[in-house]
């Protein structure tokens, strides 16, 4: 299984974080959590600082372009295999960024690739 940090988690059953962190948890992966405000859901904590969290495979996206700048760097130093941009997080900057690190861009949505036994 694939342990996932979702970037832009939420509390709001509403959102797509959210429900990103319930079907991640109902495949079997472990996941961690960052987001604006601290809060827990499904047993877990969501941060809103920036841990050093190991063993990261997939960091998923869930915050828009103009709000990521500020973890470039916190995620390159996970060393994750793969980060994933959401639809509306896509990032070309990033991206480059990412590949110039050896890590993995993919621009899709979390959901499907759950859903069709891609992820």
């Amino acid at each position: 299984m694939k342990k996932t940090l979702i970037i832009g988690a939420s509390s709001n059953s509403e959102r797509y974080a959210y429900k990103a962190a319930e079907r991640l948890l109902s495949h079997g992966h472990e996941i961690e959590l960052i987001g604006k405000r601290q809060d827990i859901i499904f047993g877990k904590t969501i941060d809103t600082e920036k841990k050093a969290f190991t063993d990261i495979d997939t960091v998923t996206l869930y915050l828009s372009e103009k709000f990521q700048a500020e973890y470039y760097e916190y995620i390159l130093s996970l060393k994750p295999k793969r980060v994933i941009f959401n639809p509306g997080t896509e990032n070309a900057e990033f991206s480059t960024l990412l590949s110039e690190n050896k890590i993995e861009a993919e621009e899709a949505c979390t959901l499907v690739l759950l859903g069709t036994g891609q992820y």
